[in-house]
């Protein structure tokens, strides 16, 4: 497999899909179990940015991931989303969609199902600082306890991606 590029950050390890124009990969901190990306290969910051050739391919690849993801994790439902540009949250400068499977009640303990939007506006959604954190090994400031939901390692996503490597295929 070529080098994989997330804005500056190598994934290669994480990706588990990929296509001549986009690939899918694991989450460092995934949301919820399954929560996965997927991101054009070339690197723009917006989506306007992307050629329309870009763009189709994009959304059929976060079809079939959607597909595969909700199957793989029993999941009723997904959200998919899109932070398009620095004020709308995106923390990494390269388009991506998040794609995270949902299962009724899963975030009632956390104010309810709309809570995954400020899950993804927070500090724990903020891809490109956890990514960051593991080039350089500690944050610059202090981080906010999320309790249990620690950054993943190379091998745990390495050992997922491999997993949903398999899984895409019986997907169409």
């Amino acid at each position: 497999m070529p080098l994989i590029h997330f804005g500056n950050f190598t994934v290669t390890s994480q990706v588990f899909h990929l296509t001549p124009l986009t690939y899918a990969l694991v989450n460092i901190k995934p949301l919820l179990p399954g929560h996965v990306l997927v991101i054009p290969r070339r690197v723009t910051p917006r989506l306007s940015d992307l050629s329309e050739a870009e763009v189709k391919d994009l959304f059929l690849t976060v079809q079939r991931v959607g597909r595969m993801v909700q199957r793989v994790y029993h999941a009723s439902s997904l959200n998919i989303a899109i932070q398009d540009g620095a004020d709308a949250g995106q923390s990494v400068p390269h388009v991506h969609a998040h794609i995270i499977p949902r299962k009724k009640a899963d975030l009632d303990e956390r104010g309810g199902a709309d809570a995954i939007y400020g899950m993804l506006e927070g500090e724990e959604g903020d891809i490109g600082a956890h990514l960051q954190h593991r080039l350089v090994g500690r944050p610059k400031f202090p981080r906010v306890d999320e309790g249990a939901r620690l950054p993943r390692s190379e091998a745990e996503m390495a050992e997922e991606a491999q997993r949903l490597a398999l899984e895409i295929e019986k997907t169409q």
